[in-house]
C-alpha cells in the first residue's frame, strides 16, 4: 500500500540543523527548525526518514536473499546454459554455503543496515537538539521509534555478521568492532528500556501507526533476541558487561523470550486471519496479522537502487517461471530464478506418501498425492495454474493466459532437445550448477497484479507476523522457559490458525483443525523438532529460516551444502568493509575479520 510519512521538505530539517547556529539572525517569515519542531505533524515526518532504508530489506541483493537462498527454504538456480541467475557463480557459492567476502550481497546488506543506524542516530540527535521545542510526550514518543527502528538496522547486522560496529551516536564508530554478545546485551537493554513506552495498537489507532514501530514490534524483536541468545553465543557469564542489565530480565533467556510473546499476546492488539493469503494480498493493510510491515509503493516513483539493492518489493517476479508474465498479465517480467530446495516440501508430506526418488520429483505424475492438502504447501493434484484453488507453493503447468486451456510454451532447448515445450513446473532440481527453466517449487503466497496497476509488488511486506510470535512462545516454553504449551494452543487465535491450513477442504473450524492434527499431529504434544517444521510451513521466505536452522543446529545440513563449518553461521565481514578500516597507532586495522574467514 502506498503511503507516504515524510517528504522531502521536512527532510531537509536535518541537513540543516548544524548550520542553524552559525549566524544570528532575524526571522521575517522562514520558520527556523526550532519552530518547525514544536509541530508534532512535523516531528512525524522528520522521524519517517528512518524507514526509506527498510525497502531494501526485501531484495535478493539485501538481507532477505541472505537470509533465503542460504536456508533450507530457497535455492537460485543458473538456467539456460548458465546465462540466467548465475552472476559470476554468487548463487552458486550461496546455495552451497561456499561464499567469500566479496559476495554483493554481503557488501549491500552491511551498507544499507550501517546507512539506516546511522541516519536514526542523526535523527536522535536532531530530536535531542531540539527537545525543548517538544512536549515530554512527544519527545519520548519518537525517540522511542527511532530508537527501536535503529535497533532493527543493528538487528539485521547483527544476524548477518555478528560482530559489527555497533554505536548509539551520530559519529563515525572508530573503536573495534563489538562482540556479538556485547551487541546483542547493546539490543536488549535498548529495546526493555524502550518497548514499555511504545505505542499499543488497537483499532482506533491502527492505521495512524501503520508501518511504524510500536511496542507489538518491539516486544516481538526482543523475544527473537532472547530466543536466539544462545545461537548468537550468549551466556549468563558473557551478556550485559559494557551496559546496564535491564531489570525485566528475570531467569533465563527462554523465560523472558515467554515473558515478551506474552506481552504482545496480552495486548490483544493482534489476531490471527481466516486466509492465510489476506495477509500476503495486495492490498494486506487491513491484516491484523502483522505486527510490522514493510509499506510498499508497486508504482515507479520513487524507485531507487541503493548499489544492488533495489527498494521495491520483487520477490513474486523473482520466483515464477517467465510465463507467469502472460498468464498473469503483470507489467514487470517474471524471471524464473528462486525456488524451495526439493526436500523442504516435505514438511508437508502426506502421512501415506510412498518413498520417492530425487528423479521422481522432476515427474510430476509420480509426485501427485505426495503432498497434504495444506494450503500453505504446493497440494496433492499439482495443477498449476489450472487449479480452482490457491496453493503457497506452485507446482504444476502454467497456461498461456487465465481461462486458456493451451500451455505456455517455454522458449529455451530443454533436455530432450525439443524447443517449446509446454511448461509445467516441477518440484525436482536436475542440477544446481545449470537447472532447467521447470526446475524447483515457486512461491506463491503473494498475489500478482493482474490489471497493469502496479509495475512492482503492492502487497505490504511483513517484517514480522503474530503465528511467529505463538510459535515462538511454544518453542521457548519446550526449551524450558515458564508456560505450558496448552496457554497457547487452546487459544481461539490458534484453533483459528489450525483451520486456516485446510480451508480448501473445509471453513468449519472443528473439521479444520481436526484435519490439521491428522497431519501435523496434537500441538500438546509436539517436539521441538515438529515446530521447526511448523515454522517453516508458517513463514517461508519470511526471513526467519536461515536463524532457525542455526538455532537448531541444522544449518550445515542443508541439501546441496558442502561447507559445514562452524563459522558459517556468520557472513564474512564485506572485503570492501575492511580494506577502509581504521587503523590504531601501531599500524594494525581496528576491524578484523570475523575468526575462521581470515584467509579468504
Amino acid at each position: 500500500m502506498k503511503k507516504f510519512i515524510y517528504t522531502s521538505a521536512v527532510a531537509a530539517l536535518v541537513l540543516c540543523a548544524p548550520a542553524c547556529h552559525m549566524l544570528d539572525e532575524v526571522n521575517y517569515g522562514n520558520p527556523t527548525v526550532e519552530d518547525m519542531m514544536t509541530n508534532e505533524t512535523n516531528v512525524v515526518m522528520q522521524v519517517g526518514q528512518i524507514y526509506a532504508n527498510l525497502k531494501y530489506t526485501h531484495d535478493h541483493w539485501g538481507y532477505w536473499g541472505l537470509q533465503t537462498i542460504t536456508a533450507d527454504e530457497g535455492i537460485c538456480v543458473p538456467r539456460n546454459g548458465g546465462n540466467d541467475w548465475n552472476d559470476g557463480g554468487y548463487w552458486f557459492r550461496q546455495n552451497t554455503h561456499t561464499w567469500d567476502h566479496r559476495g554483493e550481497a554481503i557488501r549491500e546488506v552491511w551498507n544499507v543496515t550501517v546507512s539506516g543506524a546511522v541516519l536514526c542516530n542523526q535523527i536522535i540527535e536532531t530530536l535531542n537538539t531540539y527537545k525543548e521545542s517538544m512536549t515530554e510526550e512527544v519527545y519520548a514518543q519518537y525517540l522511542g521509534e527511532v530508537e527501536v527502528m535503529r535497533s532493527y538496522y543493528f538487528y539485521q547486522l547483527f544476524d548477518c555478521f555478528g560482530r559489527i560496529p555497533y554505536t548509539e551516536k551520530f559519529e563515525e564508530a572508530t573503536g573495534p568492532l563489538f562482540e556479538p554478545q556485547d551487541v546483542w546485551s547493546h539490543l536488549v537493554a535498548t529495546l526493555e528500556k524502550n518497548a514499555p513506552n511504545m505505542v499499543v495498537v488497537n483499532d482506533a489507532n491502527r492505521a495512524a501507526n501503520y508501518g511504524r514501530t510500536t511496542q507489538g514490534f518491539a516486544y516481538a524483536l526482543l523475544a527473537r533476541l532472547y530466543l536466539n541468545a544462545e545461537g548468537f553465543g550468549c551466556t549468563e557469564d558473557n551478556i550485559f558487561r559494557n551496559v546496564e542489565k535491564p531489570e525485566q530480565f528475570q531467569g533465563s533467556f527462554y523465560d523472558n523470550c515467554v515473558r515478551c510473546c506474552d506481552n504482545i499476546i496480552n495486548a490483544g492488539s493482534y489476531s490471527i486471519a481466516d486466509d492465510y493469503f489476506s495477509n500476503f494480498a495486495i492490498f494486506n493493510e487491513g491484516s491484523k496479522e502483522n505486527l510490522f510491515v514493510i509499506v510498499e509503493n508497486g508504482l515507479t516513483d520513487d524507485e531507487h537502487d541503493f548499489g544492488k539493492v533495489k527498494n521495491k518489493l520483487r520477490i513474486p517476479f523473482n520466483t515464477h517461471h517467465y510465463g507467469m508474465q502472460y498468464y498473469c498479465n503483470t507489467m514487470l517480467d517474471t524471471w524464473n530464478g528462486f525456488c524451495a530446495r526439493p526436500s523442504f516440501l516435505d514438511i508437508f508430506k502426506a502421512a501415506d506418501a510412498p518413498a520417492l526418488s530425487a528423479a521422481d520429483f522432476l515427474d510430476n505424475s509420480k509426485v501427485e498425492g505426495y503432498y497434504n492438502s495444506d494450503v500453505r504447501g504446493p497440494g496433492p493434484d499439482l495443477l498449476g495454474t489450472a487449479s480452482d484453488k490457491q496453493w503457497g507453493w506452485f507446482v504444476g503447468q502454467v497456461q498461456k493466459s487465465e481461462g486458456s486451456k493451451d500451455l505456455y510454451l517455454d522458449e529455451d532447448v530443454i533436455a530432450d532437445g525439443r524447443k517449446g515445450a509446454p511448461t509445467v513446473i516441477h518440484v525436482g532440481i536436475t542440477n544446481i550448477n545449470n537447472g532447467h527453466n521447470f526446475d524447483g517449487a515457486r512461491l506463491n503466497k503473494w498475489e500478482l497484479d493482474k490489471t497493469q496497476t502496479y509495475k512492482y509488488c503492492e502487497n505490504d511486506m511483513p517484517i514480522v507476523r503474530y503465528p511467529d510470535v505463538l510459535l515462538m512462545k511454544m518453542e521457548a516454553i519446550l526449551r524450558g522457559g515458564a508456560g505450558s504449551v496448552s496457554s497457547v494452543t487452546s487459544s481461539k487465535d490458534f484453533q483459528t490458525y489450525m483451520a486456516r491450513c485446510f480451508r480448501n477442504d473445509t471453513k468449519d473450524l472443528n473439521a479444520g483443525v481436526a484435519l490439521f492434527k491428522e497431519c501435523y499431529g496434537d500441538p500438546d504434544t509436539w517436539t521441538l523438532e515438529d515446530v521447526l517444521d511448523e515454522r517453516g510451513r508458517e513463514l517461508s521466505w519470511e526471513m526467519v529460516r536461515r536463524r532457525d536452522l542455526i538455532r537448531y543446529g541444522k544449518f550445515g545440513d542443508i541439501e546441496y551444502v558442502t561447507k559445514k563449518d562452524e563459522v558459517r553461521k556468520w557472513f564474512p565481514i564485506p572485503y570492501s568493509v575492511l580494506e577502509k578500516s581504521l587503523v590504531d597507532e601501531n599500524g594494525n586495522k581496528v576491524w578484523t575479520q570475523t575468526p575462521g574467514y581470515e584467509n579468504l
